[in-house]
């Protein structure tokens, strides 16, 4: 087992990471901007360590200075958490080349499957549904407006390194396509360091449900059940829940065997998401893997009673995992409660909170690492906690998710709480008849 780890990102998930590494006896290194000095996870970590300034690019992606940190503190592995080099193959060969256990996928696995267009490719020889697109990446708007004909409209544009609804547009018809690639391709440029572009034909009214997968190095891997994260807005995930209220028993079994199969064809080792689209005859095709631990993880692990950092951390150090599939005991809900205000189309909020009551009792956790007093930061994510609730019932869920949110007072800036107060309430989402349309409709009344 790792004796120290350094924890390469922030806010709620490296503090998540930090309280895990506690229970296992294992010593952390955090870093952290200039932005993030008050932070808990700097805190918390038994050392800690500034890697620049508050650009993301000039610290927490900064790759010499973050492995310059972990030979300096001796740590022999590096948990990426999500986001920032989390998906990053580059990032996994240089911890290998320096001898530092990279906590995830390696290089080559993050390659085949962190890649959407290469992703695509390796789901259709593991005999895994996939939407019908292009065959690989998009050399020119003419060969763009070529395979959406062949399609048909409407169809979306997806940057092969994307994540979190960048780099991707929605195209009707071919007098929109020149702009929509123009402006994706600049978008997925700036986030990603790589504008090249791949098309779909785009769903209508589609669920997004994913399935959490761990594989280890001895070749075993299975299914923890799924997620569903229809509830979303410009493709950022609001409301994720465990299980599905659209899948049926024979469904949740098909789209496991699937996810493993998958996991199987490259021999992945970690835990990942492989995600869906599921239409409204319950076909369900590929979408994209996600080679990390996803913000949403609580859910699962809610429903199944496993810690999946722990996991996580077991199978980068060799543990062979017992590799039996797993389905949901109890329901789980997660809201993401973001510095946003929702009535002014969820404009960004930073500032300092000036009180903080975290809501608490049976079956309700609370991931953050804000307190009161704490400045949030506008240099990242919005996202600064998780409200995660379990019940036996998925009605119960919904009644003690509601009683949660009416606890959780935060001061001092806007949040997303009214929202998620409002989505409880509404009818719609508590008959579980929601797609990934549902915040199109949606309308967020003022109190």
């Amino acid at each position: 087992m790792f004796k120290k780890i350094l924890i390469a990102n922030r806010g709620e998930i490296a503090l998540r990471i930090i309280r895990t590494c506690k229970e296992m006896g294992i010593k952390t290194v955090a870093v952290y901007s200039t932005a993030d000095k008050d932070s808990l996870h700097v805190r918390f970590a038994d050392e800690a360590v500034c890697i620049g300034p508050p650009p993301s690019n000039q610290s927490y992606l900064n790759m010499s200075a973050i492995i310059s940190v972990a030979e300096i503190t001796n740590a022999d592995a590096i948990h990426p958490g999500y986001g920032f080099l989390a998906e990053n193959a580059k990032f996994a060969r240089v911890c290998a080349d320096h001898n530092i256990k990279f906590i995830g996928p390696t290089g080559d696995m993050i390659d085949k499957m962190g890649d959407k267009v290469t992703a695509k490719k390796t789901m259709r020889e593991a005999n895994v549904p996939t939407i019908p697109g292009s065959e690989g990446l998009l050399d020119s708007v003419e060969h763009g407006l070529e395979v959406a004909e062949k399609i048909g409209y409407p169809i979306i544009i997806k940057a092969t390194a994307g994540g979190g609804g960048k780099g991707m547009r929605i195209i009707r018809n071919p007098e929109q396509f020149q702009e929509m690639w123009d402006s994706a391709r600049q978008e997925s440029q700036a986030a990603f360091g790589n504008a090249g572009m791949y098309l779909e034909k785009f769903l209508e009214n589609p669920r997004h449900i994913e399935i959490q997968i761990i594989g280890d190095q001895h070749g075993k891997a299975c299914h923890l059940s799924e997620r569903d994260c229809s509830v979303q807005r410009r493709h950022q995930k609001l409301v994720e829940e465990s299980p599905s209220p659209y899948m049926t028993e024979e469904l949740r079994i098909e789209m496991g065997n699937a996810a493993v199969r998958a996991s199987k064809s490259i021999g992945y080792e970690g835990v990942g998401t492989i995600e869906f689209l599921v239409d409204e005859d319950r076909k369900y095709y590929f979408m994209e893997m996600n080679t990390r631990i996803q913000v949403e993880h609580p859910v699962t692990e809610e429903v199944i009673g496993y810690d999946l950092i722990k996991e996580q951390i077991k199978v980068a150090a060799g543990i062979e995992i017992i590799g039996q599939d797993y389905f949901p005991q109890v329901h789980a809900i997660e809201c993401r409660i973001n510095a946003e205000d929702p009535f002014k189309d969820f404009r960004p909020s930073p500032g300092k909170i000036k009180v903080l009551h975290i809501p608490g009792g049976q079956g309700v956790r609370v991931d953050t690492h804000v307190y009161a007093s704490y400045s949030i930061p506008p240099n990242y994510d919005s996202m600064i906690a998780k409200l995660i609730v379990s019940a036996r019932t998925r009605t119960e869920a919904i009644t003690k998710m509601k009683r949660a949110l009416s606890e959780f007072v935060i001061e001092g800036i806007n949040t997303t709480i009214p929202f998620h107060e409002q989505l409880m309430e509404n009818k719609q989402f508590a008959e579980g008849n929601y797609t990934n349309k549902f915040m199109e409709t949606f309308e967020i009344k003022k109190p």
